[in-house]
């Protein structure tokens, strides 16, 4: 902008320069043209005078300078003059001022030559005796006196040139200065040209909204990195040259990103996940289920384009471990239940089946009914097991239980379940036995007994002719803790940790013998974790077996 004020007040003042000169130049070249014309007329008119008082007798004694006197006939002929030879001029009468002087007693012209360059004024007047008396006068036109004065005018042209640079260049940083000092962060506090103001009103009032605009984008951001850096999901966001643009501390963690200041390029240790990259970096979108570290992720990779080219990719990583545990467990569980189930079902149908075909003696009919009923007592209790178990899985998946929690008196509680297993335990030849306290439960009754139920019904089945199952319940500051011993056959070191699986048992074919299902444990487990207590096992083969479980006191009601 400098530059271009620099050149427009030099190429101003020089145009100025010019035409200046023109117009004066022109100006006085007319004035002083008007000057000698008035001087030559009364140059003519004293002449005139002296001629008609002498005659040719006037010139002998006349010095005419730079003035050309000529006399004329009245028929045109030259009489005398005082620069060429008479008898070779031709005839002036067609001459304009020649012609004025006869006509009106005065007259007056002036003549240009191109080839000469140079301008001649003619004045005649008429004498007396009718002849004419002419002078004329010679000068150079304005190109020759500009030319003849060219030293002072490129003088006066070079300080003239000098002292338009010094003022354009005074001038335009004196124009530009309050330009290049606004204060754009305060637009309203400058002082400066009044024609800016309205500019500067437009900027401070898109300022206001910039500082609106980017305080909403800040937070937005900040809320999306306060999502994305406490997700349990891997987020990895990728250029379309496979340099790590964004990526979230759970990512990092799995995938071992080091923090580097610059973008660094991806590269993973895993060919299949380095495959999925490169594919969503070429536009394709792919999702894989890879193990990393031990365990089971969906890897979903998305590429972020348009029609016509990839900005980058967009990698997200879900631990689905425990979705593949439950989908495992899912089909154990389905194969197991059929297992369970069919053993029974064939068992029933084998033995209707001979009593259909009426190939059971008549002494055998009961035997065969009591066993008919037996299995079919075991798969009922199976299929409540079941029932009992899905209902609990459905509450950790959804989050709800159609039971709500209360205050129960667990002594109470435990009592019950005894008074319930006492034909089982009377049949078994074993004893059972409730001690301790009233303890207050803050939990849903119906899992509590069943936890009891199960715990005991275990401690009955598996254990010795005459052996005994006591029952404690106990109360302290921190927790109401219930314990359950047996007199039993114990559980193997290696087998404890598996007992609470579904359909695990340390001995198939006894506990079949028993008519247990296998998910009694199970269900505790289930029950135990819905009141968030804790479960522990103390078990020697041969010995018997001891479980313990914990429930928190003053608890607040879940929401189940």
């Amino acid at each position: 902008m400098t530059k271009r004020i620099f050149r427009s007040i030099c190429l101003v003042a020089l145009l100025v320069f010019f035409s200046s000169i023109t117009l004066i130049m022109g100006v006085l070249y007319d004035y002083f043209s008007k000057v000698q014309q008035n001087q030559l007329k009364l140059q003519t008119t004293l002449a005139a005078q002296g001629v008609a008082h002498e005659g040719m007798d006037y010139f002998d004694r006349l010095d005419s300078g730079s003035c050309r006197i000529t006399w004329i006939s009245p028929d045109g002929m030259i009489l005398y003059d005082s620069l060429s030879d008479t008898a070779a001029m031709k005839n002036h009468l067609e001459r304009e001022e020649i012609r004025m002087a006869l006509e009106t007693g005065y007259g007056e012209s002036d003549r240009y030559s191109a080839t000469l360059m140079e301008r001649s004024f003619y004045s005649a007047r008429r004498l007396d005796d009718g002849s004419i008396l002419r002078l004329s006068v010679t000068h150079s036109t304005i190109f020759i006196l500009l030319l003849g004065m060219s030293q002072p005018v490129f003088l006066v042209f070079a300080i003239a040139v000098i002292l338009s640079i010094i003022l354009a260049t005074r001038l335009s940083s004196r124009i530009v200065r309050p330009l290049n000092e606004l204060d754009l962060d305060h637009p309203m506090t400058n002082d400066s040209y009044e024609e800016l103001a309205p500019l500067l009103r437009r900027i401070g009032s898109q300022q206001n909204e910039l500082k609106i605009q980017k305080e909403k984008l800040q937070q937005k951001q900040e809320e999306l990195n306060a999502v994305i850096f406490n997700m349990k999901e891997g987020i990895l966001l990728l250029n379309p040259a496979g340099e790590i643009l964004s990526v979230n501390p759970a990512a990092r963690e799995l995938l071992d990103i080091r923090p580097c200041p610059q973008a660094a390029a991806f590269h993973s240790h895993s060919p299949a996940l380095q495959e999925i990259l490169e594919r969503a970096l070429q536009g394709k979108p792919s999702e894989k289920t890879l193990e990393l570290r031990d365990r089971h992720y969906q890897v979903t990779a998305s590429p972020v384009c348009s029609p016509q080219s990839v900005f980058g990719a967009a990698l997200l990583l879900f631990d689905v471990t425990e979705k593949e545990h439950a989908e495992q467990m899912r089909r154990e569980f389905t194969a197991n239940v059929s297992h369970e189930l069919k053993t029974p079902l064939h068992a029933i149908s084998g033995y209707a089946e001979l009593l259909k075909n009426n190939l059971v003696s008549s002494e055998d009919i009961c035997p065969f009914a009591e066993r008919i009923y037996t299995e079919a007592q075991r798969m009922t209790k199976l299929i409540e097991d079941i029932i009992s178990l899905s209902h609990l899985d459905e509450r950790d998946l959804n989050g709800s239980l159609n039971m709500d929690f209360e205050a129960a008196d667990l002594y109470e509680i435990a009592k019950a379940a005894a008074d319930s297993l006492a034909s089982e335990a009377e049949a078994a030849d074993t004893s059972i036995s409730l001690t301790g306290e009233s303890a207050v439960v803050y939990g849903i009754p119906q899992l509590l007994f069943g936890i009891v139920r199960n715990l005991c019904d275990n401690a009955v089945k598996y254990n010795h002719k005459g052996g005994s199952v006591s029952i404690n319940v106990s109360s302290c500051p921190d927790a109401v803790t219930l314990i359950v011993r047996d007199t039993g056959i114990g559980i193997p070191a290696e087998h404890q940790e598996h007992i609470f699986e579904r359909f695990y048992r340390v001995d198939k074919s006894h506990s079949k013998e028993l008519g247990g299902t296998g998910l009694g444990l199970s269900i505790v487990k289930h029950a135990v974790s819905i009141h968030h207590a804790s479960l522990h096992l103390k078990s020697f083969p041969g010995k018997g077996t001891e479980i313990s479980v914990l429930f928190p006191k003053n608890r607040q009601r879940n929401t189940v």
